[in-house]
This record gives C-alpha cells, structure tokens and sequence, in this order.
C-alpha cells in the first residue's frame, strides 16, 4: 500500500474512533444526568400547620422555581402538580395544579398563588386521599415509567375525624395508606418536610410501606434554608442554596430506607 493510501487509512480509523468516544461520552453523560421525574407537591392547609405554613410556602416556591429552572443541579421535573392536603371532612379531593400554572412565573408570583390557591383553614389534614389522587392522576396521565417524587409539606400528624383514635397516636399513623403509591413505578419517593424528629420517626416505624422510599426532613432543618441565601445574589447564582436542597431535601434515598 502506497504511504497516501496508509495515511488515508489511518484518518479513517481516527475519525472512527474519536466518532465511538464521543458517543461512549455522551451517553456516560446521559447515565449521570439525573431522569426526569414526576414532582408531586402536598401543602398542609390544616389548622395544626399554622405555625410553619407562611415559612413552608416561601421555601415551596423557591424550590419550585429551582426545579423548573434547573438551578444548582436540580432537574426540571417532567410534570408537575401541587395541591392542598386538608380538608372540612375526611376523603375530600383537593384541585391538582399542573406545571403550567407555574410556567413564566418568578418566585414571588409563585408564593402569591401558593398563599392564594391552599390558605390554611381546613379542619383536618387527610394523606390518605392525596396519595388516592396521586395514583388515579399517574394512571390517567400514563406517567408510570417516570420516577415519582411526592413531597409532603406538613407537620405530619394524621387526623382522624370519626373519633375511633385520637390524633396523632400510633393507631392514626398505621391508619396511613402508603399502598396505593406502591407499584405505580419502579422509583416511588415521598419526602416529608417540616415536620419534627419524633413525627418522622413514626411515619418510618408505623406506616406501612413496600416499595416506596421514605425521607424525612425535621422542622428545624427546614428553618435553616433561609441561612443559605447570599444577599444581594440572584437566585441562579445561589450555589450554596441549591446545594443545600440537593444535599437535604432532594436526597437521593435507597431502597429499604
């Protein structure tokens, strides 16, 4: 072989190879990136919430706008819906809104229709309906090869309205119906905030679940979020922030705990 048909041959294999670990990279990238996942977001509208409520929703929709716009590593959900956890009587469905209401919003809009959409007056506070509403809406939507994230922004304790077991017992906390979560996806994750140490506690020990991940975050760690914010910095530049979120609240939990 001539050295021009070596040299051509060469360049041809470089090219291959370089076209292989190009492709090699990108998807070790794509295996990296986190998958885009279905956010669910419960806020407490309970009478028992009240002293976190106005804390809660201000975090609530900075993590929405963080979601939405990927900041600090957070991924951007590839549906979205919040709605209330309460009501006047047990087994009342709650409107879900979906992601387009939070679309070209900045974080003070957010909060305003968070404020305007859940004000806090109901009498109890009812997850079993929630997660009801949860699996019906996966199932309609055709949302069940995503991941599934349901954050549950509440004190935690359970009410029971028929008066059978008082609030807040180990009987009302086994009364918690996780099941209908259970086989919607391979990755189900409820991530409970604001509630305290002992609450959390007892939704890992007394609330049945098979499949679902379970993550708590107490009270007092949630108040600290505002610490992370650098003044006079815009939000896409809040590092340490994010990074709190991720490190926090978006903890990626294992199966089994």
């Amino acid at each position: 072989m001539s050295r021009l048909g070596v040299s051509l041959a060469a360049r041809v294999v470089a090219a291959a190879l370089l076209s292989v670990a190009v492709v090699v990279s990108a998807a070790e990238t794509e295996d990296n990136k986190p998958p885009r996942s279905t956010l669910f977001v419960g806020v407490d509208t309970s009478g028992s919430f009240r002293s976190a409520y106005d804390d809660a929703l201000t975090f609530v929709a900075h993590y929405l706008y963080g979601h939405m716009h990927e900041f600090g590593g957070l991924s951007k959900p590839r549906d979205l819906f919040v709605t209330a956890i309460g009501g006047k009587d047990n087994s009342e469905p709650k409107s879900f809104h979906p992601i387009h209401d939070f679309n070209n919003k900045d974080v003070k809009q957010i909060e305003t229709d968070l404020r305007k959409w859940f004000p806090p007056t109901d009498t109890l506070t009812d997850f079993n309906v929630f997660f009801q509403q949860i699996a019906r809406t996966v199932k309609e939507r055709n949302l069940v090869l995503a991941p599934i994230t349901v954050m549950v922004v509440s004190d935690g304790v359970p009410d029971v309205r028929d008066g059978t077991i008082k609030s807040g017992t180990p009987a009302s906390y086994q009364r918690i119906d996780l099941s209908p979560l259970d086989y919607l996806s391979k990755n189900v994750t409820v991530r409970l905030v604001y509630a305290s140490p002992k609450v959390g506690d007892n939704w890992r020990k007394l609330v049945k679940r098979d499949r679902v991940r379970f993550w708590a975050v107490e009270y007092e760690v949630m108040k600290g979020w505002r610490a992370q914010m650098k003044p006079d910095t815009d939000l896409a530049s809040q590092d340490r922030f994010w990074k709190w979120v991720r490190d926090n609240v978006d903890y990626r939990v294992r199966r089994g705990v």
